[in-house]
């Protein structure tokens, strides 16, 4: 799936996990080998224990030759290698960003069942969504609105737990574009598996016109989004819709899932998903609301519009 962004959503990168996953194989195949040789020569010793010579038809001189050529000098040879990869290639891609690195705050809270994303001072708020830049240091201030939540985008860093009435805070840092799927890890409830979080690393000049889009209020107004009590949950910046009970709506057209990752943002899942949330997503806040197949056209095509 593609993003507003045209990035590709839960595709494999490389990068920092990829040297390490490759470091690890590398020494997973060295001790293979080790162990294949040492094996070898254990059962040859077993072979050769009331014989004068060895069975391949070395000399005492030959065995001395090859214990301190197998045991001494070629483990220091290798462990010298992988020292001096892992210290040179490895460490230095996955080392901490610079202090002088440009920094970005956020401020994330945790609901049953999704995320509200604000831009520190910006007038800018989205849901699911986390677009930063490369290459900058990132401030999330996390917490929850609710229940006990936690933050974890495996890629980026460790997870933060968001406790109701206090702010905890996780640096993210992305050195590379990429779409880097989140989660909250923290059981919180029916639908705590459906609480998925997506961080959009982008380049500097893309995700400055990505937050300038963002804070631009809706171009326009459906009064039928009130009336059918869809403005007493959410917001729809510059409309009478001013609620903040579920996800801000003002760009809902431009993300790449509903629902906290559950479905795709197309026509046929958004519509689905005004018919009967309930059903897409048991227990989720939202209720089923009585909607005529007009009234349901409508709202679908207001909120395709919404980019």
């Amino acid at each position: 799936m593609t993003g507003s962004s045209g990035q590709n959503v839960l595709t494999p990168h490389s990068g920092p996990e990829h040297s390490i996953t490759t470091l690890w194989w590398v020494m997973f195949g060295v001790a293979c080998v080790g162990f294949t040789i040492v094996a070898v020569l254990l059962l040859l010793g077993w072979i050769r224990r009331n014989r004068a010579a060895l069975p391949f038809g070395g000399t005492e001189r030959a065995a001395t030759r090859l214990v301190v050529g197998l045991g001494i000098a070629t483990p220091l040879v290798l462990l010298t290698a992988l020292f001096i990869w892992s210290d040179v290639f490895v460490i230095r891609t996955t080392a901490a960003p610079s202090p002088s690195s440009t920094r970005l705050r956020v401020h994330v809270v945790g609901h049953q069942w999704f995320w509200t994303i604000a831009y520190g001072s910006q007038r800018a708020t989205t849901a699911n969504e986390l677009h930063i830049p490369v290459r900058t240091r990132v401030d999330v201030i996390g917490t929850s609105a609710d229940v006990i939540h936690s933050l974890w985008v495996p890629e980026l860093n460790r997870k933060a737990d968001l406790i109701p009435g206090r702010t905890n805070s996780l640096l993210l840092y992305a050195d590379r574009v990429g779409t880097y799927p989140g989660q909250c890890a923290e059981f919180c409830g029916q639908q705590h598996a459906h609480m998925q979080l997506v961080v959009v690393a982008q380049p500097r000049a893309q995700f400055e016109q990505w937050l300038h889009a963002e804070q631009r209020p809706a171009s326009r107004w459906l009064p039928l989004f009130a009336k059918k009590g869809c403005a007493n949950c959410h917001e729809i910046r510059g409309t009478p819709a001013r609620a903040h009970v579920g996800p801000d709506l003002t760009h809902v057209a431009s993300r790449a899932l509903l629902a906290a990752g559950t479905i795709p943002n197309d026509r046929a899942h958004l519509r689905a998903w005004l018919q009967n949330p309930q059903q897409v997503k048991p227990g989720t806040k939202m209720p089923n609301l009585p909607l005529s197949p007009r009234d349901l056209d409508a709202l679908v095509s207001y909120l395709e519009s919404l980019k």
